[in-house]
């Protein structure tokens, strides 16, 4: 029997704080049966596995995510505007370590749909790179860059690799004016040629 009150929602926001404590690879659904005093094949009623619990996650933070650097974003535009991302999008990212690694998965274009955490990402990222000039493939490209900056220098971060006494924080803020530097100078398409 199931138990009552527990909902596939319950179970992911209970395996996104699993993700945050103790990393993805640690969320299961035996580890959530275990918290809830249940029997792993109770989970099944509300889950089809653990992958469909993973995806749950990173839809999960991906509103959470875009909705903090909507906030943050909101009626600037240019330096102030990328300054803005990529801070919403790095504190999130540590301050929800599980729940940013879930949103880097590789996810099926039929497990994401019409996701609006996502939908609104690539929204707001066009958006951003669009008050620099840039149209497409440029938009594309420029936020291919963004994403690999932000997600390296933050895996980076987490994983204790920036062993250098100079703050980590220094170092992204001059990070961040580089790319802005950059996304005024983009080059155009018959100078990368």
């Amino acid at each position: 029997m199931v138990r009552a009150g527990l909902t596939a929602e319950k179970l992911t926001a209970a395996a996104a704080a699993l993700a945050d404590e103790a990393g993805l690879e640690k969320v299961t659904l035996s580890a959530l049966a275990r918290h809830f005093g249940v029997k792993d094949a109770s989970l099944y009623s509300h889950v089809k596995n653990l992958r469909e619990l993973r995806v749950r996650i990173a839809l999960l933070a991906a509103d959470d995510m875009t909705d903090r650097i909507a906030a943050a974003v909101a009626g600037r535009s240019g330096k102030d505007a990328l300054v803005a991302f990529a801070d919403a999008y790095r504190d999130y990212a540590l301050a929800h370590p599980g729940r940013y690694a879930a949103t880097q998965q590789q996810l099926a274009p039929e497990e994401v749909g019409d996701a609006p955490g996502f939908v609104r990402s690539v929204e707001l990222t066009y958006g951003m790179l669009r008050a620099y000039g840039l149209t497409e493939p440029d938009l594309t490209d420029a936020g291919r860059l963004l994403r690999s900056t932000f997600h390296g220098y933050i895996h980076l971060e987490l994983s204790g690799g920036f062993g250098h006494s100079r703050p980590v924080a220094d170092s992204w803020a001059r990070s961040l004016d580089a790319l802005h530097q950059l996304l005024e100078n983009w080059p155009s398409r018959h100078q990368s040629s």
